[in-house]
């Protein structure tokens, strides 16, 4: 009897283990319940210029990287690979974290975003990736079955089958592992902003300590039109990230590449 009793105790206590979330599985369900959210564009009032002096670069406080801006109904899907970065937290900080995304809208169109991507995080040294999709201003949620590590292809798509409906599509190319998510929503978009962006994304209703991502190169980045034809990022609008007067990001783009730095 007493020997049961033992092998019953030691079971549950396995079980326990088991069912208990990791150190870093926690915190990230912690930082989803909090509402990890994704923003459109908070534009800074500033000259748009760049190293050279040209007026082709704006400053955001929360988006790096390339936007179009067309008419309403234009763009129907947006899609780009990069390989996940290795973040770093940054100077004077033990933590912070970035987002590498496609989307549509949520920049001269701000009530909707369908957009999906890849979070970095760095923790005390300990790196960790999410894989998640939005359509704002419902909060971003994360895929299962796609494990992520740094070193790793991956393709991502989102396409708007309406104003009301879409999908969200990552593909490991290293791996082999798709996931999709079909979406609908009440808020509509606006079809008329196609971007490839680095973002610092809000938890709570605060900007996350932004992260030393060092580059991510979207490649083979294309927006198709309702059209049906495809756009490169060439003559897209190019975005930096400032804080707190400091611009952290340098972002330039081929006809089919955005490559946004932090510096």
């Amino acid at each position: 009897m007493v020997y049961a009793l033992a092998l019953l105790g030691n079971l549950l206590l396995a079980s326990a283990a088991l069912s208990a979330p990791s150190g870093r599985l926690a915190a990230r369900l912690e930082r989803r319940r909090e509402g990890r959210q994704s923003q459109p564009i908070n534009r800074l009032e500033l000259p748009a210029t760049n190293s050279t002096g040209t007026r082709n670069v704006e400053y955001s406080s929360n988006w790096a990287g390339a936007v179009y801006d067309s008419a309403a109904g234009t763009y129907k899907a947006v899609t780009a690979t990069f390989v996940v970065p290795t973040p770093k937290a940054a100077s004077g900080s033990s933590s912070g974290a970035a987002s590498a995304w496609v989307g549509i809208d949520g920049d001269t169109c701000g009530n909707a975003i369908l957009q999906t991507g890849v979070d970095f995080t760095v923790t005390n040294g300990a790196v960790s990736y999410d894989a998640w999709y939005e359509w704002y201003p419902d909060y971003a949620y994360d895929f299962s079955g796609i494990p992520i590590a740094a070193g790793n292809s991956i393709t991502i798509t989102v396409t708007a089958s309406s104003t009301k409906a879409g999908t969200a599509v990552i593909k490991n190319n290293t791996t082999g592992k798709t996931v999709t998510k079909s979406l609908t929503s009440t808020a509509a978009l606006c079809e008329q902003n196609a971007e490839w962006i680095v973002e610092d994304f809000e938890e709570g209703s605060s900007l996350v300590p932004f992260a030393n991502f060092g580059t991510v190169t979207f490649t083979n980045a294309l927006a198709t039109t309702s059209s049906g034809s495809t756009v490169g990022p060439k003559g897209a609008t190019l975005i930096d990230i400032q804080q707190n007067g400091k611009t952290l990001t340098s972002v330039s783009t081929t006809s089919t590449s955005v490559t946004v730095k932090y510096v």
